[in-house]
């Protein structure tokens, strides 16, 4: 695979949502996950269950289902909050991010997509290097 070329592999928000996603846990602030309806939190053993996602906020550095700030958020480019539900995410705004040639989807709706979605600040290439370093930051927070 070329470095300097990203496809855009047709993933929007919500798919990603299928995987657990990382948050701060509400009672002890140590590393929480989140699958569809569940929070549950290894340091404390914390666990909670909703029934469905709260549509109103699937943009935003928290989670859809319990409104919980995300691990993977970090204060980016004067100002702006960089943010990923988990590694997978972070690894795809990365991979956009740091391409020289950007290639489009061509799928039924390709304005929808996660990457045609990201912020005009994050793609940027003035910001690319400062970019870069925060999804290094924030990944370092993973082990």
């Amino acid at each position: 695979m070329d470095a300097a070329r990203f496809r855009d592999p047709q993933i929007r928000l919500r798919d990603l949502a299928d995987e657990p996603i990382l948050v701060v846990c509400p009672r002890c602030s140590r590393r929480a996950t989140v699958i569809p309806g569940r929070l549950t939190c290894a340091g404390c053993a914390l666990v909670r269950v909703r029934p469905r996602a709260d549509h109103s906020v699937w943009n935003g550095p928290i989670d859809p289902f319990f409104r919980e700030p995300l691990w993977l958020r970090a204060d980016c480019c004067g100002g702006h909050t960089l943010w990923a539900f988990h590694a997978r995410h972070l690894d795809l705004v990365e991979r956009f991010v740091a391409a020289k040639l950007r290639e489009r989807g061509l799928g039924d709706d390709p304005g929808l997509t996660l990457v045609a979605r990201l912020p005009a600040w994050m793609t940027a290439a003035k910001h690319r290097d400062e970019v870069l370093r925060t999804i290094a930051e924030l990944r370092a927070t993973l082990s």
